[in-house]
């Protein structure tokens, strides 16, 4: 998911907060745990409106790649995105692909560049370009593709006086809880909490994302984040205790994924 897949749940950011989550905020909170590390590559374009089409026929250009590399275990996902709230300074298009090991992110890439995937014509169009890699202990996703799918993507940056374990003790006791009710619902497809595995940006920044399978989902993530607040207030003013209000931004993205 990143700066490109940049937030998840608009109403989790409430600032000036000072409480900690009890650990009754959810019964599910005793079975969260951290999982091995998914490392995903990011390639975000700037891409000219008048070659978007071009760039759309690049993605699918890349999917047997893609496809030998999840068939043969090197990656558990991939998918493109397409962004749908635009900035100046922003992309308008990615690509992107998850593997448990850092190795397997770069294997595929490697076929992309030796392939001549990464100097194509659409993408040499680009007024901008950068990569990102991030690595998640918290994440799930249903097994299949989403088409024309909903990415919401926060970033959030930790406070410098947050406790050194802020990041898990939100994914357990708030975060995890919340989006897995949504994945066993069938609301989205995929959820992970990312940190930076290669530092391009200043520590401490972390992303919160996660798929739709329609705009119909995207709403009812919202209200379930309104009935965590309502019931549980406690678990939102944790959440703003730890997390700086001005460096919260967010992206919405429409999403084509694969997941193994």
């Amino acid at each position: 998911m990143k700066t490109t897949r940049g937030t998840i749940l608009a109403g989790l950011c409430l600032a000036g907060m000072t409480v900690i989550i009890p650990a009754s905020a959810n019964a599910q909170t005793s079975e969260v745990k951290e999982k091995p590390p998914m490392y995903c590559y990011i390639s975000n374009w700037d891409i000219p409106r008048a070659q978007w089409a071009d760039m759309a026929k690049a993605d699918e250009a890349d999917r047997p790649i893609l496809d030998k590399a999840m068939a043969g275990g090197t990656i558990v996902g991939y998918g493109s995105d397409v962004n749908l709230v635009h900035r100046p300074d922003g992309e308008t298009n990615d690509g992107w692909w998850c593997a448990t090991s850092m190795a397997g992110v770069l294997n595929v890439l490697d076929q992309f560049y030796q392939g001549g995937n990464a100097t194509s014509s659409v993408l040499s169009s680009a007024t901008k370009h950068w990569d990102e890699l991030w690595v998640s202990r918290y994440y799930n996703w249903h097994s299949g593709s989403v088409k024309n799918g909903y990415t919401h993507v926060g970033f959030y940056k930790l406070k410098p006086d947050a406790p050194d374990d802020g990041l898990e003790t939100l994914s357990k006791n708030l975060i995890v809880p919340l989006l897995e009710k949504q994945l066993a619902a069938g609301t989205i497809a995929e959820y992970e909490i990312d940190t930076a595995a290669i530092h391009t940006e200043a520590p401490g920044g972390f992303l919160i994302v996660y798929l739709a399978t329609s705009g119909e989902g995207m709403d009812k993530v919202q209200a379930a984040v309104g009935e965590v607040l309502k019931s549980n207030p406690l678990a939102g003013q944790a959440f703003g205790s730890m997390t700086e209000d001005s460096a919260h931004r967010d992206e919405l993205i429409r999403t084509n994924a694969t997941y193994k």
